[in-house]
């Protein structure tokens, strides 16, 4: 294949992450008047964002073996048809109802397109150095998408509609599919993983019961909440148990065994938690009460992105020159930071001083997302690293979905006047994501976490010798 041809697939596949990322950020600024438009209450606005979340985080590695087995471009195809038509009919909504189940059938499609699109790249750019820059470049994308978003989303509220930001997803898509048949070649893996439909549905009841009760439980009561958690808990040990009896998992529950692993997890869902409240909780601050139009409200989430896209970078050469810790120890202390300051804010802080506390936040998230990715992976077997990528990737999905459904309910019964004492309770947890990133950092990176991680890449490739031989 030609450079020039390996381009034009890596650009390829930036749109389909550019369309998918938008829909993460895009939506949130829109929330307040779809919310009006669609007479729904608050716990609709959290499952019109968690219903795309989710989505994404229970099927992405099912996603990933799917391609490997029936092809990559095949399910990349599929994948921009079906989020092009679930972006068309979330435009056509009539009732919550509807958006809510079209924001499901896109992440269906998102899911099936964002890990299948990297398995591309990985297998167009077999140069490490052409890899790492087609990598850098796909990277860059999540920045561009993070501060286009809300900008996009409010331009397109006002002067549109909120049915507008669903629009754009449609062409683009389309043009994808096209782009990909002409020029995007067929491969598979050589020996694709078994898909695992028990797991499978183990991880959707875990994390689908989890989120309803906490969305719904301040609504319908305790009893209901303590149900969903219960059948959460059974879920979580019955996927614990079959995983580890199964021979492929979805989930090798032995990478957990790995310090380092299980701490970017935990961080990951963290971190992607404070993104997810500081989203949600500031669209509605800043539209709801402070009476800002939807595109000035995304105008003045620009601080954040500019301060990731900045930011993210430096922490990747941190990571390179001086290892993970020092990026993710910054990024803790900021968020802490972050959460603490927006928890001191009032209806009257002045706009400039709240921009400042954004930039912070930025910092915070820009200095933790790119060493989460280098902690999963470290001292893995070179052939576990892509499933230990996913699972870094499952837990940000996750992470970002609880984070909306925890703050939530936490101002769900709070307007008016007791919106700001709800929404600063809120902050207060933001700020317990970010001591917990901290905590984490320095457990998970100093020499008995490395040796955790030694001993797990030891007893994988073991295991992986001895299923050769037996096969």
């Amino acid at each position: 294949m030609t450079r020039r041809r390996r381009i034009l697939v890596l650009l390829i596949c930036c749109m389909s992450l550019l369309i998918v990322s938008l829909d993460n950020t895009i939506v949130n600024v829109a929330l307040p008047a779809l919310g009006r438009d669609l007479h729904a209450p608050i716990s609709g606005l959290q499952w019109t964002v968690d219903a795309y979340t989710l989505t994404l985080a229970g099927l992405l590695m099912l996603a990933g073996s799917t391609a490997d087995r029936v092809g990559r471009r095949r399910t990349f195809q599929t994948g921009l048809v079906i989020f092009s038509a679930g972006s068309l009919l979330c435009s056509l909504a009539p009732s919550l109802a509807w958006l809510v189940a079209s924001r499901v059938l896109q992440a269906v499609g998102g899911s099936m397109m964002n890990p299948v699109a990297m398995s591309i790249i990985t297998n167009t750019f077999t140069d490490r150095r052409e890899r790492a820059q087609a990598i850098g470049v796909w990277g860059g994308v999540v920045g561009i998408s993070m501060a286009l978003g809300p900008v996009v989303g409010g331009l397109l509220t006002d002067s549109v509609g909120w049915r507008a930001i669903f629009w754009i997803n449609v062409p683009i898509g389309l043009l994808a599919v096209f782009l990909t048949w002409r020029y995007v070649p067929e491969s598979k893996a050589p020996a694709a993983r078994r898909i695992d439909p028990v797991g499978q549905v183990l991880v959707v009841v875990l994390l689908g019961t989890l989120t309803y009760g906490i969305i719904e439980g301040p609504s319908a009561g305790a009893a209901l909440s303590a149900v969903c958690f219960a059948v959460a808990v059974a879920a979580l040990a019955g996927l614990v148990a079959y995983e580890l009896r199964r021979p492929e998992p979805l989930i090798d529950m032995r990478f957990f065994g790995s310090a380092p692993f299980s701490g970017a997890a935990l961080m990951a869902v963290s971190g992607f938690a404070a993104l997810g409240a500081f989203l949600f909780l500031n669209t509605l601050y800043l539209q709801g009460h402070r009476g800002l139009s939807a595109l000035d409200a995304g105008l003045c989430t620009l601080p954040v992105a500019v301060s990731t896209m900045i930011v993210g970078p430096l922490s990747g050469r941190l990571v390179g020159t001086r290892g993970p810790r020092a990026p993710l120890v910054a990024g803790g202390v900021c968020l802490a930071a972050a959460g603490a300051l927006l928890a001191q804010v009032t209806l009257t802080t002045p706009l400039p001083l709240l921009l400042g506390i954004y930039v912070v936040f930025g910092v915070g998230f820009g200095m933790l997302n790119p060493p989460i990715t280098n902690t999963a992976v470290s001292g893995m077997p070179l052939e576990q690293a892509g499933v230990a990528s996913a699972v870094a990737s499952t837990s940000r999905q996750v992470g970002q979905s609880l984070g909306v459904a925890i703050a939530g309910a936490v101002v769900a019964a709070a307007s008016g006047a007791r919106f700001v004492p709800a929404a600063r309770t809120g902050h207060w947890i933001t700020a317990a994501y970010g001591l917990l990133v901290l905590c984490l950092a320095v457990l998970t990176t100093g020499r008995w976490a490395r040796r955790t991680a030694e001993r797990t890449a030891a007893r994988l490739s073991e295991g992986r010798e001895e299923a050769l031989q037996a096969g």
